[in-house]
């Protein structure tokens, strides 16, 4: 009898799979309160040069603090004092509206900045000076940050995969804590990136691990509706850090806020349980025959399983192959599950990359920071109760390609909607963002469908490396605008068109069996019913 049979008769989604969610769901709305953090904690608010210390005599004590900006700064098109430079001696003929500017010598900020604090206390770019000539540091700290969870991805997917889901679960939740604490405690630049960058990486842990760990526990008839619940654990993450940043304005106190949920997620981890599928892909009868029991008790089917056996157990999960240790470079091992292993990672850098790039740019749209968040995170809810109905009727792979070519077709045309026109461009923009969220919430369902259970966690590990190598890059993009001001939106709409053609070339996976072992890939996918969950 395969798992999935004998998950379908002790009800995979019951009881037992709701106290798995919600135990999780603690540690897993941390995610985007992290992951999105850079929105409001390295947000840059208006500046201009200190001028403070200048001392040009009687004259210019004696003026009003805006005929001091107004002799001294040069302003921009709209008016507002420059950000980056100063007069190099004041320009008093400003005062009666003689104002050309481009004819006076400028010079670079001399003294510091003095930044707007209306919105904003302190963040990142207040804290160091992280503006003008030292912009691409401050953009750096989220790159950093995520080529930690690109370098953790695949570490804790090998390690979950050698010792099970549950006991890196605990590591990723303690490191996750010790690492953010320590980061926004930091005295210098230095020490925080570095900070940032394990903090990220305990995270990846949590992202991938309890993923895998709820799908494993559903069966086939509500893998779909599980892998849609899951995700909405961002949306509530999404809500839950508009909300703490609304209320702390102060970047240290906002990080020690956004991790605290992790305390709970530390107390109930004693009461989560261990996959059952991992367990007998690993010859562990005896203890997957344990959670199946106590799987069946809460779900009050025990009279199901009474006559399975841990013996039973074993033999149904091919126990020739359980000694063997599987690494990453098992994804190649064949020609199946390597072109899976190569179209889906590509796929995965395309969803990330284009993902994070609308996210982490909602200062682009003309709007209020904490708005712009809170219509990006609401709009995300109804989104995913229709992309539930699509994947049930028309399958994982339809779902992904339509969700990035979707994603791609609204990123070209806010290219061409000028500025000025901020309801426009915010009502584009918000589709797109929930496309590139569909996205994102198809591929990790689809990806724990593709791949067997003795790699599962390897192959999300590596996945989500080749996503967090594209996170990483997605904030540098915004740089090249310097170049020219519609190559970083040409560049996202670009991959996430050619992700999307990618994505049409992997099989579909909606009811079929969770395949156990490398091996079953080169079978045909066993099709389950949707009543009975068997074959």
């Amino acid at each position: 009898m395969k798992f999935d049979s004998i998950l379908s008769e002790i009800n995979g989604f019951g009881k037992f799979q709701t106290k798995l969610v919600l135990i999780q769901l603690f540690s897993r709305i941390t995610l985007p309160c992290h992951f999105l953090l850079n929105n409001f904690m390295a947000a840059v608010p208006p500046h201009h040069c200190n001028i403070s210390a200048l001392d040009h005599g009687s004259l210019f004590e004696n003026l009003t603090l805006e005929q001091k900006l107004t002799v001294s700064i040069p302003v921009e098109n709209d008016g507002t004092p420059q950000s980056c430079v100063m007069f190099s001696e004041p320009q008093y003929q400003h005062l009666s509206g003689s104002n050309n500017s481009q004819e006076m010598q400028t010079v670079k900020c001399q003294n510091g900045w003095v930044y707007d604090n209306s919105t904003f206390k302190t963040t990142l770019a207040t804290e160091w000076d992280l503006v003008c000539s030292r912009k691409g540091m401050n953009k750096a700290t989220a790159t950093i940050f995520f080529i930690g969870v690109m370098i953790g991805a695949p570490v804790f997917g090998f390690l979950s995969d050698r010792f099970g889901r549950r006991p890196l679960l605990l590591v990723s939740y303690l490191l996750s804590m010790t690492f953010a604490i320590l980061s926004a405690f930091s005295t210098s630049y230095v020490m925080f990136v570095i900070m940032r960058f394990f903090t990220g990486m305990a995270l990846a842990g949590i992202s991938i691990i309890s993923i895998v760990l709820n799908v494993e526990w559903f069966d086939v008839q509500h893998r779909t509706f599980s892998g849609i619940i899951i995700s909405l654990d961002w949306t509530l993450g999404n809500w839950l850090l508009t909300g703490i940043a609304y209320s702390v304005n102060e970047w240290r106190m906002l990080i020690l806020a956004v991790t605290s949920p992790l305390i709970v997620s530390i107390i109930a981890w004693r009461w989560l349980p261990e996959s059952a599928r991992w367990l007998l892909a690993n010859g562990k009868a005896e203890a997957a025959h344990e959670y199946i029991l106590k799987c069946a008790e809460m779900n009050n089917r025990s009279k199901s399983v009474a006559t399975v056996t841990p013996r039973a157990l074993l033999e149904s999960a091919q126990d020739e192959t359980t000694d063997k240790k599987y690494t990453v470079v098992d994804l190649f091992k064949t020609s199946n599950i390597r072109r899976i292993s190569i179209y889906s990672g590509i796929v995965w850098y395309g969803v990330a990359f284009t993902y994070y790039g609308i996210s982490l740019n909602i200062t682009g749209f003309g709007l209020n920071p904490y708005l712009t968040q809170m219509i990006f995170a609401s709009i995300e809810m109804p989104m995913k109760i229709g992309l539930y109905f699509f994947l049930e009727k028309l399958g994982r792979r339809p779902g992904e390609m339509s969700a990035l070519l979707l994603t791609g077709l609204c990123l070209f045309i806010n290219m061409f909607v000028p500025a000025g026109q901020w309801v426009v461009r915010t009502v584009v923009g918000v589709i797109g963002k929930a496309m590139s969220e569909a996205s994102f919430t198809v591929i990790f369902l689809y990806t724990t469908e593709l791949f067997p259970t003795v790699v599962r966690q390897n192959a999300l590990g590596y996945t989500s490396f080749l996503a967090r190598l594209g996170v990483s890059i997605s904030p540098l993009i915004i740089l090249l605008e310097d170049v020219w001001y519609l190559l970083p939106a040409a560049t996202y709409c670009a991959v996430a068109v050619g992700s999307g053609l990618v994505a049409s070339l992997l099989p579909e996976t909606l009811n079929t069996q969770l395949p156990q072992h490398i091996e079953d890939l080169d079978k045909p996918r066993v099709q389950l019913t949707r009543k009975e969950g068997v074959q």
